[in-house]
């Protein structure tokens, strides 16, 4: 579809305009939420029914991973190439596209290959979105452009999750019945349906993208000046789109008299706000918001709360991610990138090491029975614990714990192991709930079935001598219950951490990673920046385990409160702020530094 020459739009068709764009940046995070989550829900009737081992499941569910990395490497270039219209259209295609190949398929191929699918589409729309965002809206809407994307991804988290618990109700009620038959077909059904119902998000998309007209910045680059100031006129008045064709003019000019019209990440002038760009999204990581939104459950039943109150634990910390990811949205162009981040990182220091405090309290009576459970591995490598009373009690008093007894009667474990570099937990068993199903450890769910999920778990591991290693029982740490209200406690302290999470680096992260890149690297150093932030991610996951196993979660989240204080130092000393600024006047700001 070609874009018009127009003439300047009238005001309410430019307020049409600018709400068109909103919209279709909001239904891309809808997708790329969608696209994150879907699995969770989906996974537990797909392992029970398509008949895929532990490797072929675990390789399904790490397949998105594995295209997001390789469409985030190639779509800034293919942003410059065709334009980030095309690229957000072809994103939205491919999602659609994946979908009926994994509902329909009936094997371990149709799956892995629609999954690789959804991968792709998370990572073109993770780059070329912010970016197209970023290039089109004007100073005083790309804020909260911005953080409609931000806002509706953490809406398509909590989608994909609550669909996943409407679908778990009518299996359960289907089990019941005791009908194998109508179980199987049931389940089966279950997660197909799962995988349909994300369909009209990348529909939408896709069709809101052909409404859109191309970035101003792009058509500008390619010589279409003309394009790009009708581009301009759709969403901005005559003086403004001037005022910004002006700003355009003057950097290119600027640029050509230099002989940097090329654009090479590696000339100085450049290298400041792609520096910059990298540490906020590398830093933004490291605080540790991926594991402590995966382990939220656990955290939470090591505190104190029962199994059921965990859950719905999480239920609340998800819903206040989302709540508060709107009110970010709504304050980050009145007041300022720099004021949110600030906010945002000084309150997740604060929460953290209150965190780190309650937890401190709670672990008091934990111990450490490695060495007794690493006894129970079997020859095999394997490792099977019925964790009641008894067991508790034989595992407290092996470890030198003080009033073992007591203890035993809510006692809970969670063993960390290892085979060679891969290192895995269990989720915690209680010696308190009744018909518990027993521990178990093996190296055929431990282990990834292949290189390329290897890689994307621990690109130091060598897996082929984790085929052929021992069970290493890194750390077996059992203690009483605490009491609920500690558990209440640290609930309240990691609500604190999202929300402060959400209000300033959720929804400026990406603001930050567009915004902060010169028009002429900003496609590909984005690109370069999602690298190093997905690589920083793994990096996170690979020590946390060791991490808790050896110290405790009051010890991590010490290591997150120090990773967020030098976020905090870096956003005060080496940010400026972009609000209300165009893309050119933030760039020459970095020109004249």
């Amino acid at each position: 579809m070609s874009d018009p020459v127009v003439a300047l739009a009238p005001e309410p068709a430019r307020k049409n305009y600018n709400l068109l764009l909103q919209v279709v940046a909001g239904l891309g995070g809808l997708l790329y939420g969608v696209d994150v989550g879907i699995i969770g829900g989906a996974l537990p009737y797909l392992e029970a029914t398509s008949r895929l081992d532990a490797g072929q499941l675990a390789t399904i569910v790490a397949a998105v991973l594995l295209g997001s990395v390789i469409s985030t490497v190639f779509a800034g270039m293919l942003a410059d190439w065709l334009g980030r219209r095309p690229v957000m259209l072809l994103s939205g295609l491919t999602f659609v596209f994946s979908i009926p190949i994994i509902a329909l398929s009936h094997g371990y191929g149709p799956l892995l290959i629609g999954r690789l699918l959804q991968g792709v589409s998370g990572g073109f729309i993770g780059v070329v979105v912010p970016l197209y965002l970023a290039e089109c809206l004007s100073s005083s809407n790309r804020g909260k452009g911005t953080g409609v994307f931000q806002w509706l991804l953490t809406f398509g988290i909590v989608s994909a999750a609550v669909i996943g618990i409407y679908y778990s109700y009518r299996v359960e009620a289907v089990v019941n019945t005791q009908n194998a038959g109508a179980i199987f077909q049931m389940k089966d059904s279950a997660w197909r349906h799962i995988f349909w119902i994300s369909l009209p998000p990348g529909v939408l998309f896709t069709i809101g993208a052909l409404f859109i007209g191309e970035s101003p910045r792009w058509l500008f680059r390619k010589g279409r000046k003309d394009r790009a100031m009708a581009s301009l006129l759709r969403s901005r008045s005559q003086q403004q789109a001037e005022l910004e064709m002006a700003e355009m003019e003057s950097i290119s000019g600027t640029a050509t008299a230099t002989g940097s019209a090329s654009g090479s990440l590696l000339r100085r002038k450049y290298v400041l706000p792609f520096l910059l760009a990298c540490l906020i999204l590398s830093l933004n990581t490291a605080t540790g918001v991926n594991s402590i939104i995966g382990y939220n459950t656990e955290i939470l039943v090591q505190g104190g709360l029962s199994d059921l109150s965990a859950h719905w634990g999480y239920v609340f910390f998800t819903a206040m991610n989302f709540l508060v990811t709107m009110l970010g949205m709504l304050l980050v162009d009145r007041r300022g990138r720099r004021f949110l981040l600030i906010l945002g990182t000084s309150g997740i220091v604060l929460s953290m090491v209150t965190a780190a405090w309650i937890s401190r309290k709670t672990e008091a009576g934990v111990v450490d029975a490695k060495s007794i459970v690493q006894t129970m591995v079997t020859p095999d490598q394997q490792l099977t614990l019925d964790f009641d009373q008894a067991k508790a009690n034989q595992l407290l008093r092996s470890a030198g714990a003080q009033e073992a007894d007591a203890a035993a009667q809510h006692a809970s474990l969670v063993v960390i192991y290892s085979y060679g570099d891969f290192t895995g937990a269990t989720s915690y068993v209680r010696s308190d709930v009744a018909g518990a199903h027993p521990l178990h450890i093996d190296r055929t769910a431990a282990l990834p079935s292949n290189r390329v999920e290897a890689f994307f778990r621990n690109p130091l591991a060598n897996l082929s001598a984790a085929q052929n290693a021992p069970l290493v029982i890194q750390g077996a740490r059992v203690g009483g219950v605490p009491d609920s209200k500690y558990g209440v406690q640290l609930e309240i302290a990691l609500l604190a951490f999202i929300a402060f999470y959400a209000v300033g680096p959720g929804v400026c992260v990406w603001l930050a990673l567009s915004e902060l890149m010169p028009t002429r690297i900003r496609s590909v150093g984005m690109s370069v920046a999602l690298v190093l932030n997905q690589f920083v991610s793994t990096m996170v996951a690979i020590l946390f385990l060791p991490l808790v196993s050896k110290h405790g979660y009051s010890t991590i989240f010490l290591v997150f409160a120090g990773t967020a204080l030098v976020y905090l130092v870096s956003v005060a000393v080496f940010l400026p702020e972009t609000k209300g600024k165009t893309l050119e006047e933030v760039e020459a700001a970095f020109e004249a530094a």
